[in-house]
């Protein structure tokens, strides 16, 4: 039968906003060019530090194909979605 529900989506382990940010660059083939700024003080009580997607629900519901890692997440993203019809002038150069 059908299963319907909102389903976390994620890896199910907690990676950098370094690793995501890589995996962009790679994927549209640029090189790596990132550049911290400070937290704002007034947010930084408010920030979310830490996030790690709990697959538990989805497994349960029956999903039982590999979860991708962060990089091919991103990768397929950029390449099948944002690439392919053209968001944000990506594929010109």
């Amino acid at each position: 039968a059908d299963k319907n529900g909102i389903f976390n989506v994620g890896t199910g382990k907690a990676q950098t906003w370094v690793e995501l940010v890589t995996a962009l660059f790679n994927a549209v083939g640029k090189p790596v060019n990132i550049e911290f700024v400070d937290m704002p003080e007034d947010i930084r009580d408010k920030y979310q530090y830490f996030t790690e997607a709990s697959l538990q629900k989805i497994r349960e519901a029956g999903y039982d194909k590999p979860i991708m890692n962060v990089g091919e997440g991103v990768t397929d993203y950029v390449k099948n979605y944002l690439l392919k019809d053209g968001y944000f002038g990506l594929n010109k150069d």
